[in-house]
């Protein structure tokens, strides 16, 4: 007889199911027999709507919400600051009040944004956080937000996300990088480029744990092996991208982030260390290079 089906999958619920993590987790989580899975996205589960997740909550009764639903739009967010709000902030509060209340552990991401850039070696979770704009500010408030309503909780800052979909760095390379000749990138600002699947992928190792006894709620840091910077990895995005694609760009051209102007303030150094998730969980950094060429065969086959 099959052990594996004596034992009852670990039910999770995710939100923002159709965003770059949210579709990553539901796929992995899907071939592996340890979950079962109930993806929901913005229109199934809104959760600036207290009502809508107390009923998703009720019906579905997961042993874990997972809450991938966020605003991320880091330059809208500037004049969308109410909003932004709504979602990175309140929205989590009411989730995590509605776990509470179920007693449902919650598993959250959040963001390097969280901080202002200036460690040049990189940031540990006990570092001191100072949001640059709204989009990092509403994030940190959301992490406020879960710590003080519900104590189990896991949450898991990542940056330089790219996946297939949505909006991220290796998308708009691309497209910017189709039809010219010349194509600029900040050489100064430096960070560990994360795959959406990687992500994935340590979230549900982090699951696996918590549910077999780990009792090692709070916050981690996750992100790609090796530092880079923009500059460069625009540089890899277009090789990695090149034996599918024809590229008209013959030159890049390195600028200073104080040349490349934008609506919110970014970190320059956008480095997470990882050292804490390594010792508690044994959970091992990925290099993204990889991850790079493997995202790309999605985009492009």
């Amino acid at each position: 007889m099959d052990l594996n089906l004596l034992i009852k999958p670990v039910k999770l619920l995710v939100t923002g199911a159709n965003g770059q993590v949210g579709t990553s987790l539901a796929r992995l989580a899907s071939q592996d027999g340890f979950f079962e899975i109930v993806a929901l996205d913005k229109s199934a589960l809104d959760i600036t709507d207290e009502q809508q997740i107390r009923d998703q909550l009720s019906e579905h009764l997961p042993d874990y919400v997972v809450n991938c639903a966020a605003y991320d739009h880091v330059d809208e967010a500037e004049q969308q600051k109410e909003l932004c709000d709504a979602v990175n902030a309140g929205g989590v509060e009411k989730l995590a009040l509605a776990c509470g209340d179920l007693s449902i552990p919650m598993f959250h991401l959040s963001t390097d944004y969280v901080f202002d850039g200036h460690y040049a070696s990189g940031y540990t979770e006990e570092d001191d956080v100072a949001p640059l704009g709204v989009y990092g500010h509403s994030k940190w408030q959301g992490e406020e937000k879960l710590r003080q309503v519900l104590p189990r909780h896991i949450i898991l800052r990542v940056s330089w996300l790219f996946s297939n979909k949505g909006n991220n760095f290796v998308l708009r390379t691309l497209d910017t990088a189709r039809g010219k000749k010349e194509l600029e990138a900040v050489i100064d600002r430096k960070g560990c480029p994360t795959s959406a699947s990687d992500v994935a992928r340590v979230v549900l190792a982090i699951l696996k744990q918590v549910h077999n006894g780990a009792d090692a709620w709070g916050t981690y840091h996750y992100c790609g092996a090796e530092i880079t910077n923009r500059y460069d990895f625009c540089k890899e995005i277009l090789i990695a991208a090149g034996q599918y694609e024809s590229f008209e760009v013959e030159k890049m051209i390195p600028i200073s982030s104080k040349d490349y102007v934008t609506e919110a303030l970014r970190p320059n150094t956008s480095v997470l260390i990882c050292k804490k998730l390594l010792e508690t969980f044994g959970i091992r950094q990925k290099p993204w290079r990889q991850e790079l060429v493997w995202v790309m065969r999605d985009i492009y086959e």
